[in-house]
C-alpha cells in the first residue's frame, strides 16, 4: 500500500544512513522524490553511503544519538516531517563483549530521538527499528506481535528497550510512531562478512569453504533488503493512520531456514560443492527465531517481493560485480 507521490520534497530524516539497510532505504526515498537528512557518526567508505554516492544526493549531518540538541537542532533546522530510527549498534557480539556501548547507542539513543521529535511541530510521522530479536527466546513460534518483549542477552535486551521507549512515546504523548521488527536482512551491500550471507558468498568466490560458527542449526528468518526498505517505506507512508499509530509490525520471508540450509542454498546457486566449515563456537544467541507478516500483510498490504532463492540470485550477482571491480575474480 505504497503512494509513489507521497515522498516527493519532503525532508526526511533518517539515523543509521550509512548502514546496510540505510543504503538501501535511501535508495528508494531519493527515487521517490524526498529529500534525505542523514545523521552519520562515522565515514566508512566501504558503506552504500559513499560507495554508491548517496551521500552527494543528501544532507549530512555529523554526530552521535546521543547528543540530544544535535537532534533537536536537525529536525528544526531542516523542518523534517518524517523520521526514519535506524540508527544502533547492530552486532550481537560487539554487544557481548562490551554492552555499555551498545545500550547508550540503542536506548539512550531512541529516547534521544523520540525527546527531539516530541519538541518538533513539523514532525508527521517516526519509524522506529527494532528487531525480532527484541522477542528473546520464546517457545511458540512463529512470533506475531501480541508475544512479550524478553530479551535476554545485551543486543536483544536493548532492543526490545528500543521497543518499548517508542510504544510509550506513542502512548504517553501521542507521537506518531510506527515499529518494526524484522527477520535477518542480507542482500548487496552488506560488507559486514562475519554474516553467514556474504561471507559464504565470499568464501565460494575465493574457493574457500564457508565458515559456520555455530553448529548450523540456528533458524531464522531471511529477510532480503530491497524487500525490506518497502515495508520500511510501506509503513512510514502510513503510519498517521488510526489502526497503525503505535502498533508494532513483524516484516519477514516466512520462510524459516537454519544456519546450514541456508549455506548449502547459497553454494548450489553459486555452483559450488564446498562443504562448510562447522565449527561450533556461538553462544549468547536464540536458538529459533522466525515471524509472522500476517498483520503487515493484512493491516499495511505489504507482501515480499521475491523469494528467498530471487533474494539470493539478487544478493549474490551484487557481490559478483563487486569484487570483481576490487580485484576477486570468480574462481567456481
Amino acid at each position: 500500500m505504497q503512494n509513489d507521490g507521497f515522498w516527493s520534497d519532503r525532508n526526511v530524516f533518517v539515523t543509521g544512513a550509512s548502514g546496510f539497510l540505510g543504503g538501501w532505504l535511501l535508495k528508494s526515498l531519493i527515487s521517490k522524490g524526498a529529500n534525505p537528512i542523514c545523521l552519520v557518526r562515522d565515514e566508512v567508505p566501504k558503506s552504500m553511503y559513499y560507495y554508491d554516492g548517496l551521500n552527494s544526493k543528501c544532507v549530512t549531518v555529523r554526530g552521535r544519538l546521543e547528543d540530544l540538541e544535535l537532534l533537536k537542532r536537525a529536525l528544526n533546522d531542516y523542518n523534517i516531517s518524517h523520521v526514519f530510527h535506524l540508527g544502533a549498534q547492530t552486532q550481537v557480539l560487539m554487544a557481548n563483549r562490551y554492552p555499555p556501548d551498545t545500550f547508550m547507542a540503542n536506548i539512550m539513543g531512541t529516547w534521544n530521538m523520540l525527546e527531539a521529535c516530541r519538541g518538533s511541530k513539523q514532525i508527521e510521522g517516526i519509524v522506529v527499528a527494532s528487531t525480532d530479536k527484541a522477542y528473546g527466546s520464546q517457545s511458540k513460534l512463529p512470533y506475531n506481535e501480541e508475544t512479550p518483549m524478553e530479551g535476554e542477552h545485551p543486543y536483544d535486551v536493548s532492543k526490545s528497550c528500543t521497543d518499548l521507549i517508542a510504544r510509550s512515546y506513542f502512548k504517553t504523548y501521542g507521537l506518531p510512531v510506527g515499529i518494526t521488527r524484522c527477520g535477518n536482512f542480507y542482500g548487496g551491500g552488506d560488507l559486514n562478512f562475519d554474516r553467514i550471507v556474504p561471507g559464504t558468498i565470499k568464501s565460494v568466490l575465493k574457493g574457500k569453504r564457508p565458515v559456520i560458527r555455530s553448529d548450523g542449526k540456528y533458524i531464522r528468518d531471511y529477510f532480503y533488503i530491497e524487500d525490506a526498505a518497502s515495508a520500511y517505506i510501506t509503513l512510514g507512508e502510513n503510519v498517521k493512520q488510526k489502526e497503525i499509530m503505535g502498533e508494532a509490525f513483524n516484516f519477514g520471508n516466512n520462510d524459516p531456514k537454519t544456519v546450514m540450509e541456508i549455506t548449502e542454498l547459497m553454494s548450489k546457486l553459486m555452483g559450488s560443492k564446498l562443504k562448510p566449515d562447522i565449527r561450533n563456537e556461538s553462544s549468547g544467541e536464540i536458538r529459533k527465531q522466525y515471524l509472522s507478516s500476517e498483520k503487515a500483510n493484512r493491516l499495511l498490504k505489504w507482501k515480499p517481493k521475491y523469494s528467498l532463492e530471487e533474494g539470493l540470485k539478487r544478493t549474490i550477482g551484487w557481490y559478483t560485480d563487486f569484487f570483481k571491480k576490487n580485484g576477486l575474480a570468480k574462481t567456481v
